[in-house]
């Protein structure tokens, strides 16, 4: 009888134990676009990759963190050019999470962190470049920003895909300046290639009267080219023999 109440209990043992142990787990299912950071006990223990995963759930807590590329617009920062001109400018940046454990221990919120960032970087660029620049390189500015901000998003855990800058604002009477200035250069350089025009022709026309003048035949004949496709005209013309570089005198025998 005792081994019988023995190996009972022992049953009994082995059946609360699998019971506890069956739940005191849980199924956690990590997405393609996600990666799980676990906690033990609070410390760090491993990054669960996707797919299906078995976690203690008194002792282990999982954090899901989204990997996939995101997009953040930084709107209407004001900003100062280096010749102190106060301009609106807005940045669109595309990065992701690279390292999830750093993304959620580095900072409170990485993607507010990585728009501080951003931020202080925008103003120290264009903090060094005057205004005419800022205007006419924003593709090389974005890719200065791009290059400052990169490793310092590496210090979240973020990857840095692109920095671009989406719009400059100017103040209104600086806009109508700017506008006037645009406007001025373009008739200047409407009136040079018209003095070129004017120009060119001239010379043309110069060289042209000296070839007439050596070469007086040429005049007649350059009138018969202009006629030929024309009927029902009547040309004298009127030639000497030094035009026609004929012989002046005849010899007689």
């Amino acid at each position: 009888m005792d081994a019988i109440f023995n190996l009972l209990i022992l049953c009994l043992i082995f059946v609360f134990i699998g019971f506890v142990w069956r739940f005191s787990l849980r199924r956690m299912v990590i997405f393609e676009n996600e990666r799980g950071v676990v906690y033990r006990q609070g410390k760090f223990h491993r990054v669960l990759q996707p797919g299906s995963h078995w976690t203690f759930m008194y002792l282990e807590r999982v954090q899901k963190v989204d990997v996939r590329a995101r997009f953040i617009t930084i709107p209407g920062q004001d900003v100062l050019s280096s010749d102190n001109i106060s301009i609106k400018v807005s940045v669109a940046v595309n990065f992701k999470v690279e390292d999830p454990f750093k993304a959620l221990n580095s900072s409170v919120n990485y993607t507010e962190s990585l728009y501080s960032i951003l931020q202080v970087e925008l103003r120290d660029l264009f903090g060094l470049t005057p205004i005419d620049e800022l205007l006419g390189k924003r593709k090389e500015i974005g890719q200065a920003l791009f290059e400052k901000s990169k490793d310092r998003a590496v210090e979240l855990g973020l990857t840095l895909l692109s920095a671009d800058i989406k719009d400059i604002m100017l103040p209104g009477d600086l806009k109508n300046i700017f506008a006037q200035i645009i406007s001025a250069r373009n008739e200047g350089l409407a009136a040079l290639e018209r003095a070129r025009g004017e120009s060119a022709s001239l010379r043309n026309l110069a060289n042209a009267a000296k070839l007439l003048e050596n070469n007086p035949a040429l005049f007649q004949l350059r009138i018969l080219q202009a006629l030929e496709s024309k009927s029902g005209n009547t040309i004298i013309l009127s030639t000497s023999s030094d035009a026609l570089n004929f012989p002046s005198t005849l010899t007689k025998k």
